[in-house]
């Protein structure tokens, strides 16, 4: 929604939402900015057929990877030959720090692929020129939601405010430690507040799952609690006010605090690996330990790592003119990376999880291929329930037999 806020007034804005399991719920869209009552859901065989009923100049892909490949080929393959064709616009919405090759190919194809800072869109631009693709479309455009340093609140305790992640670190032991250091800080340092500000409320839709979350954590904690520690939700931007150091192991919240000029900590406890996503602030001199946190560490960005790794991006004006440029003349055949000559075993099955034949129709004649995609889809889907099930339904309900 902050994307195209870029190139539209609110009301020239349509919003989609693809029918899927476990949507966002109506506070997470309501917060996006998204209009509830007019919000269309669709699945993704009807998007073509749906967009021709209100054909929009420009069409923004907020899906992970499978979900871009599954549109383009969705479009290509019903758009009316009558209907010029929407300018496709994909990207990453955080930090790029695994997944690149895989990523940026699932993304290859669109007219415009949002980088967010000088580092990333250098490595776009490379990947595709070595596999023979274009890198024009690669465009540097910051994260829309970084907003610049603004006045702190006044009249209150220095906080420290966690940035909670659902999937990382992923395990329980990992995530019960990082609640107990949080506990043992608030009792080191009675006279700061520290928040533990959570992306989402339990059950709500999150990039990756979060089968142990921080407030179950902290209800099953021994002993009292200092009065000085507190969960929070809600607007990072907001909460960022009321911040006086903001610690996470790898959260996207790291660059909003940076750009804020906040005080920012990447926690080592775990190490500093790919997995976790902390290996990419390498160099920003925002690496440090809990230990270290306790001690009163309260370290700023180095400004030359932060020019290259969008803490302090470039405006929306480049996106916005290759927009303009594009409409202003014909676009050109949809051709995404992956096809039925290129990658025929891959491809098939992406695109029967979102309910595409090979062609990229929605799917209907059930032949035997059909149905062992459809199978492998299921089976996917219910591996997905049953780890929700027993990480996250079964504690809770167990928690509830005990009260």
């Amino acid at each position: 929604m902050l994307t195209a806020g870029l190139l539209a007034p609110p009301a020239d804005i349509d919003s989609y939402q693809l029918d899927r399991l476990n949507p966002p719920s109506r506070r997470q869209l309501a917060e996006a900015g998204v209009d509830i009552e007019a919000l269309t859901t669709l699945r993704m065989g009807d998007l073509a057929a749906v967009l021709t009923e209100r054909p929009p100049d420009v069409l923004i892909l907020a899906l992970p990877g499978g979900g871009t490949i599954a549109a383009r080929h969705a479009l290509a393959a019903r758009w009316s030959s009558d209907l010029r064709r929407p300018l496709l616009v994909t990207g990453y919405v955080g930090v790029v720090y695994e997944k690149l090759v895989e990523g940026a190919l699932a993304r290859a194809g669109s007219d415009i692929v949002l980088a967010n800072s000088g580092h990333d869109a250098a490595r776009f631009r490379r990947l595709y020129r070595d596999l023979g693709l274009d890198p024009d479309p690669v465009v540097e455009a910051g994260l829309p939601f970084l907003r610049g340093p603004e006045a702190p609140r006044a009249g209150r305790r220095f906080t420290v405010t966690f940035a909670g992640q659902p999937g990382v670190p992923a395990g329980e032991a990992d995530r019960t430690y990082l609640v107990d250091r949080l506990i043992r800080h608030a009792w080191l340092h009675p006279e700061r507040v520290v928040n533990i500000k959570l992306r989402s409320m339990p059950g709500e839709r999150v990039t990756h799952a979060e089968p142990y979350p921080y407030p179950a954590i902290l209800r099953r904690a021994p002993g009292p609690l200092p009065e000085n520690i507190r969960i929070t939700l809600g607007d990072m931007g907001e909460a960022l006010r009321a911040t006086d150091l903001l610690v996470t192991v790898s959260s996207t919240a790291a660059l909003e605090a940076m750009n804020a000029s906040v005080p920012t900590v990447l926690l080592t406890d775990f190490g500093v690996r790919e997995q976790l996503g902390n290996a990419h602030f390498a160099g920003s001199g925002c690496l440090a330990s809990f230990d270290e946190v306790d001690a009163g560490v309260a370290p700023l960005v180095d400004p030359d790592w932060a020019a290259e790794h969008g803490v302090d991006p470039l405006g929306p004006e480049q996106f916005v003119a290759r927009v303009s440029a594009l409409l202003a003349a014909e676009p050109p055949p949809l051709r995404p990376y992956y096809t039925m000559a290129r990658s025929p075993a891959y491809l098939s099955r992406l695109l029967a999880s979102y309910g595409l034949g090979p062609d990229g129709r929605p799917a209907t004649a059930w032949n035997g291929s059909t149905v062992r995609l459809a199978r492998r889809a299921l089976r996917s889907t219910a591996r997905t329930l049953y780890r929700t099930g027993t990480h996250v339904v079964a504690p809770a309900l167990r928690k509830l037999a005990s009260l």
